[in-house]
């Protein structure tokens, strides 16, 4: 089989190009990773010749150029992991509106005539971020110690429990920019494939955290914590009072490879294409208890404080993967705390690597 990975050289997609290389079933049926990447995202650099001498093909493009979509040979599957993922993007300065559009919707569709040409399949690795973001900051919630939760009692928003939030959620903007382009490129897609007989599935992820994630405050949150805590960086709680009791769940993006896999042999058009991923409830951290977990690791650092509140900030996000559970029989395997040892043993051997993660 011959796979396509689109942002192989970042975070996901150079994890999810070296668990398939690993996790491949012997079955006769070769593997062939193809890799498409810019290397515009810092960092980038790092992942090509470990990727390279295992036996990827990689080629340098952006998959906003048509042209740099055609020119690449026919594959089996497009596994699209390739996005600007800031939910502040288009909106902060560092991009334009047209520029998150151009990179996380126009490119969608030059995929996805790629593979229409080809009758390949598509696998999009989507976002939790697809949700409403005022439904999300309306929950109720109870505030303790160190996070919030959510308060079941005064709960009367549909598709949302204490397993954290389902498909049938709302998605009624806002979502951000950066929501509605992936949420636009799910719809896309899934036309795409019933107009032209080809399989889609629609990932949806909540965070995704690790080792060698870039230090990036709004693409890898755990990941810059635990690195800007251990080099005694400046940092801040922002909005909610400047409590940090925002809570997030995540989940190892290796855990999402056997899924993969699964989905890649499946031939049933009978099951529903979009289904939640993410840590759940057992997989969930405060900032401020991500700080403890910090502090106890590494010892004390002073957290400002900035009561700012900065837009699509929600106070509480987690993902039920229910669905995916009784689907594809999923369920995180990797622990949080075994996620946040990884991060911070890289953190410990890689002493440049926020510097590294800086934009250019």
């Amino acid at each position: 089989m011959k796979i396509l990975i689109t942002g192989i050289c970042g975070f996901v997609g150079s994890v999810l190009a070296r668990g398939l290389l690993d996790q491949w079933p012997d079955k006769g049926e070769e593997l062939q990773l193809i890799g498409l990447d810019n290397f515009s995202r810092p960092g980038a650099e790092s992942n090509r010749f470990d990727l390279k001498n295992r036996g990827v093909k990689l080629f340098y493009g952006d998959i906003r150029q048509r042209d740099d979509i055609d020119d690449l040979p026919a594959v089996d599957w497009v596994i699209d992991a390739a996005a600007n993922a800031s939910v502040l993007a288009g909106v902060d300065g560092s991009v334009s509106s047209r520029q998150i559009m151009d990179y996380n919707l126009a490119s969608t569709i030059n995929i996805l005539e790629y593979c229409k040409r080809h009758q390949a399949g598509f696998l999009l690795i989507s976002t939790s971020r697809v949700y409403s973001i005022e439904d999300l900051a309306s929950l109720p919630m109870l505030e303790q110690d160190l996070t919030f939760s959510l308060d079941a009692d005064k709960l009367q928003t549909n598709g949302v429990s204490a397993r954290g939030v389902s498909e049938t959620f709302s998605t009624r903007a806002p979502i951000s920019l950066y929501g509605v382009s992936k949420l636009a490129s799910e719809s896309i897609a899934l036309e795409y494939g019933d107009c032209f007989d080809f399989p889609v599935w629609i990932n949806r992820c909540g965070v995704l955290a690790g080792a060698g994630q870039f230090g990036r405050p709004d693409q890898g949150i755990f990941s810059f914590w635990i690195n800007s805590y251990l080099r005694r960086r400046p940092m801040r709680y922002i909005g909610f009072g400047g409590s940090g009791k925002q809570i997030r769940d995540c989940f190892h993006p290796l855990d999402l490879v056997e899924l993969i896999i699964k989905q890649l042999a499946c031939s049933k058009k009978d099951i529903p294409r979009i289904c939640n991923f993410g840590g759940g409830p057992e997989n969930s951290m405060s900032l401020a208890q991500l700080s403890d977990w910090c502090k106890d690791r590494f010892g004390a650092h002073d957290i400002a404080v900035d009561t700012a509140m900065r837009p699509f900030d929600i106070p509480w996000m987690i993902m039920d993967y229910t669905l995916a559970n009784k689907i594809w029989d999923w369920r995180p395997k990797i622990s949080l705390e075994q996620i946040l040892e990884e991060i911070a043993e890289h953190a410990q051997e890689n002493d440049n690597w926020l510097n590294l993660s800086e934009p250019l």
